[in-house]
């Protein structure tokens, strides 16, 4: 099955950032309002194409609210996505980092909490999010639409252990305030 982004801010923040991850830009046939023509002029300068689709096909490939607009992915770009950075990229985000601030998640499974966690971190500007590969939700298409295109603007990294990883952090002198099982700051 092919990989969808959808919602407009989401499709408009990947084609923005990453246009060659887009195999085509489907969009509702019956939408000609200035926000589509907007988001089909960006597609076409940045070399993607667009196809216009009925609702009810649009509402087919994706399982939620896809504002008209739905981006095909070429396929195993999932593995590539546009945000994810690896373990290592995420320790030399923080050496590099004059005062790194970092999100740190654990136990997020829905969809819609990592979406609006991801949001909300890009506001805040943080260096990255750093979430564990397993018990947690992934970085879906649902995700990305929820995250209103945070998922490619900051840089998440998904963890094997999570405890290991802030141990590393430990070592470059990152502090950590804790809301979790225990309260308090601790220097880790």
């Amino acid at each position: 099955m092919t990989d969808t982004v959808f919602g407009y801010h989401a499709v408009e923040s990947l084609i923005r950032r990453e246009p060659s991850r887009v195999a085509t830009l489907q969009v509702q046939d019956d939408r000609r309002d200035k926000r589509m023509q907007a988001i089909c002029e960006l597609a076409r300068n940045q070399g993607v194409a667009v196809v216009s689709c009925a609702r009810s096909d649009l509402d087919t490939r994706v399982g939620g609210r896809h504002q008209g607009v739905v981006a095909v992915l070429h396929p195993g770009v999932q593995h590539e996505a546009a945000g994810m950075i690896s373990e290592a990229d995420l320790m030399e985000r923080v050496a590099d980092a004059p005062s790194p601030l970092l999100l740190i998640l654990d136990g997020v499974t829905d969809p819609h909490n990592l979406g609006a966690c991801l949001r909300s971190a890009d506001a805040a500007g943080v260096t990255a999010v750093i979430f564990p590969k397993d018990k947690s939700a992934d970085v879906t298409d649902v995700v990305r639409k929820v995250a209103s295109g945070a998922a490619e603007a900051v840089p998440w990294v998904r963890v094997t252990n999570l405890a290991r990883t802030i141990e590393a952090l430990k070592q470059t002198g990152v502090w950590i305030d804790w809301h979790g099982g225990r309260r308090g700051r601790d220097r880790l």
